[in-house]
């Protein structure tokens, strides 16, 4: 068993022990390696973002929280290495763009043989022209959408005229290559979409946004058109029942 294949099989080992912890000697003993190497695992298993923990103590272990990971996805070879392309060529400007290079190094990572070879040549004829793009406003926005929070920000808008607005996210929109932040501006009172690379700051607050709902806001604008990507669609939350009027 080499070292990735080892990886994903001790994570999975930890969720199928939760929330009881292993100990390294018990990990060790199960993939057949010394107790060294297991710790070395845990440490690239951390430093990779996975949540495992350590609880000291008798009884004590490494655990990994259920909740926040995935089981095993079975992709064809094809698959994996479609996925994998698209989401390394993913602009760097994009929402959410740290977890998707991440999450394609780690199905990269995965491949061998054949799958592999093919990820690498259809890899070799992708470029990318890179957008500039400001880390710390991206992660502001991912997590105000993230934890339904207010954002304060600072922004310039198509006639060079910056100003502050405090909003309430309700999503974002894609067009002609451009990301859109749709939300519920405070400061003018009605739904605004404010183009993420003319951000030029932001910041979450501690208060909880109202919710908006996401094509309302689109109402009379250019974008009243725009639907949700067909591969997003197993994702979408079926329609909330209206509760019948008591009698």
């Amino acid at each position: 068993m080499n070292r990735t294949t080892r990886l994903y099989a001790l994570v999975e080992e930890l969720r199928a022990a939760a929330p009881r912890p292993l100990t390294v000697a018990a990990l060790a003993a199960r993939f057949e390696v010394n107790t060294r190497t297991v710790q070395r695992d845990l440490q690239a298993l951390m430093e990779a973002g996975v949540p495992v923990r350590a609880t000291p103590g008798r009884g004590g272990g490494w655990s990994v929280d259920p909740e926040m990971t995935l089981p095993p996805i079975r992709f064809t070879a094809a698959e994996a290495s479609a996925l994998a392309v698209a989401l390394a060529a993913a602009d760097a400007s994009a929402p959410y763009a740290g977890a998707t290079r991440t999450a394609a190094q780690k199905i990269a990572a995965s491949m061998t043989g054949p799958a592999s070879v093919a990820a690498q040549e259809l890899a070799a004829r992708i470029v990318t022209l890179p957008s500039p793009a400001d880390s710390t406003v991206r992660a502001a926005v991912e997590q105000a959408l993230t934890t339904n929070s207010v954002l304060r920000l600072s922004y310039v808008d198509a006639a060079g005229r910056e100003s502050d607005r405090v909003v309430e996210p309700a999503g974002l929109l894609t067009a002609d290559g451009r990301w859109y932040l749709i939300a519920w501006c405070r400061t003018r009172q009605a739904g605004r979409g404010f183009r993420l690379d003319r951000i030029t700051a932001a910041a979450t607050t501690d208060e909880r946004a109202q919710p908006h709902d996401l094509t309302r806001l689109l109402l009379g604008s250019a974008a009243v058109g725009a639907v949700r990507p067909t591969a997003l669609a197993s994702l979408t939350p079926p329609p909330r029942k209206r509760k019948a009027p008591p009698r």
